[in-house]
């Protein structure tokens, strides 16, 4: 039997593994007990499947294949003494390579040999793995199965006990979220949602089902008004997480196409987003917030409520301050809101608006300049002579020709010279070059 020898340090492991006995006494297998019987030599579909499964981040160096990087399933020794995933190590032959592509010492024999040894051992570690995590996993399917059930029988605290030990469980393992929503766990736990549900309960039923797939039967069934308007309620007044939790949960629930839109056309729904992006202290559920507010504010009737409750002036003043995938969702909602007249008056009436444009421009992405420049746009024709001064005088006029002769989307470059234009007609050739601080003429 070839003995394996790595003749390369990896990961602070070096030396040669003789027996299994002296891989768990070196501690090789990260403490695995030599008694765990593996599988055999001719189980690799099995041991494939157990690596596929698991998955696991941190395997023994010596396990790793050199080639692939990967867990070898069929492991081979060269006469060098490198061992290799068999499949890999061939296909490295095909290539008329006779050369350990380790050492790439010239091989003076080229046969290869089953590392039956270090098999065992692979197989032994990832067996013992993989029994541990089927073990666990019916551990978790019996607790999801035992707390559904007391869910349907207690009430008060005892309720927000379990809820809260469920809410955990599931957060933690994949298996305790199919195994709630293969059984009926979805709708006993829906139906502790209603007009009487404490927040305490309500903030625990919400953090259970947005860590779940809901199918769409499930989602019709949480879009009842009564519930809806509970989540709105919660996402008003509990913890941030919470917060977090009941925005995440209405954007999935409004995915698909069927829901009413009168459910979400509420004040309270609008001002709870609005506090949640504006919460500098939990910066964690800005764009949680905006990715809602965007989807909700794609129907009109919306629009006008967010305007009505000052959302423009208060998401202008947060532009500044935000990450580059939060300002861009908080471009694409101006952007929506201009779209309505009393959109475009609230965006021309804020101060900051024409500057805080400007200066967004070709800063970020093509993604925010398009939405910058669409706002520019909607406000300058709004008001042209009034807004197209501020916006040169603030740098629009250069910032329009760095656009054009960038290499952005053609619409952005025509939609640029389109505003070029009309800032350009406040103004004689002479200064509006000065403007634009250049030196040749504007055709």
């Amino acid at each position: 039997m070839a003995m394996f020898q790595p003749s390369c340090k990896r990961d602070g492991i070096e030396g040669q593994i003789l027996d299994l006995d002296t891989a768990v006494k070196d501690g090789v297998l990260g403490g695995v007990d030599s008694g765990v019987v593996g599988t055999g030599v001719g189980e690799k579909l099995d041991l494939g499947r157990m690596i596929e499964e698991l998955d696991l981040c941190e395997v023994p160096s010596v396990f790793i294949c050199p080639i692939s990087l990967e867990p070898m399933q069929d492991p081979v020794t060269l006469c060098t003494g490198q061992t290799y995933e068999r499949s890999n190590i061939l296909k490295w032959f095909s290539l008329g390579h006779f050369t350990c592509p380790t050492t790439m010492q010239e091989l003076w024999d080229d046969s290869i040999t089953p590392n039956t040894t270090l098999y065992r051992l692979i197989s032994t570690w990832f067996s013992q793995k993989y029994l541990v995590m089927k073990k666990r996993s019916e551990d978790v399917h019996g607790r999801v199965s035992e707390l559904v059930e007391t869910l349907k029988k207690v009430k008060g605290q005892a309720r927000v006990l379990a809820l809260k030990e469920l809410h955990q469980v599931v957060g933690a393992h994949a298996t305790a979220r199919k195994a709630l929503v293969d059984g009926d766990g979805v709708s006993v736990v829906s139906a502790l949602l209603g007009p009487f549900t404490s927040h305490a309960v309500g903030s625990e039923v919400i953090g259970v089902l947005v860590s779940l797939n809901l199918d769409c039967e499930s989602k019709r069934n949480l879009l009842q008004p009564a519930r809806v308007s509970l989540m709105v309620d919660i996402l008003n007044e509990g913890s941030i997480e919470t917060k977090i939790n009941c925005t995440r949960l209405i954007e999935t629930l409004i995915e698909g196409k069927d829901f009413k839109l009168e459910i979400f056309r509420s004040h309270s729904l609008l001002v709870g987003l609005m506090r949640l992006v504006k919460d500098k202290r939990h910066s964690n559920g800005i764009c949680p917030g905006l990715r809602l507010l965007r989807t909700v504010c794609l129907h009109s009737e919306v629009k006008i409520l967010l305007v009505s409750i000052g959302a423009v002036s208060q998401l202008v003043e947060l532009l500044s301050g935000l990450e580059p995938e939060c300002l861009e969702l908080g471009l694409s909602i101006l952007d929506a809101l201009a779209s309505v007249p009393e959109g475009r008056i609230a965006l021309k009436n804020c101060s900051n608006t024409i500057h805080v444009m400007v200066k967004l421009l070709m800063r970020v992405s093509e993604n925010c300049t398009q939405y910058a420049l669409s706002i520019l746009w909607s406000v300058c024709k709004l008001a042209p002579d009034e807004c197209s001064l501020i916006a040169v005088e603030a740098g629009l006029a250069a910032k329009l020709l760095l656009v054009i002769q960038s290499g952005c989307n053609p619409i952005l470059k025509q939609q640029s010279a389109e505003l070029l234009k009309l800032c350009s007609l406040n103004y004689s050739d002479t200064i509006f070059i000065s403007k634009c601080k250049l030196t040749r003429t504007i055709q």
